[in-house]
């Protein structure tokens, strides 16, 4: 796939176009997380990275890495 961003765009990002990609590749995928349209293993893979990297990641763009309800948190700390 190719997505193109006029130069003027990336130049006030002061970043190479390969961080870009790999940019805009990671935050496709936490988005795609968030949305609960994919799981965290395909949002790793999506974006490149070892699952436990994108983990990391996830909460480095405010993003929770558990999407239990508290109704689902209480049933399961009756449960354990």
């Amino acid at each position: 796939m190719t997505i193109t961003i006029p130069d003027e765009s990336r130049s006030v990002l002061e970043i190479t176009p390969e961080k870009l990609s790999a940019e805009i590749r990671l935050i496709a995928a936490i988005k795609y997380y968030e949305m609960g349209r994919i799981s965290t293993g395909i949002a790793a893979v999506f974006a490149g990275l070892p699952k436990v990297l994108f983990l990391t990641k996830l909460g480095d763009y405010g993003v929770n890495t558990f999407r239990l309800t508290e109704a689902e948190l209480i049933d399961d700390l009756a449960n354990a």
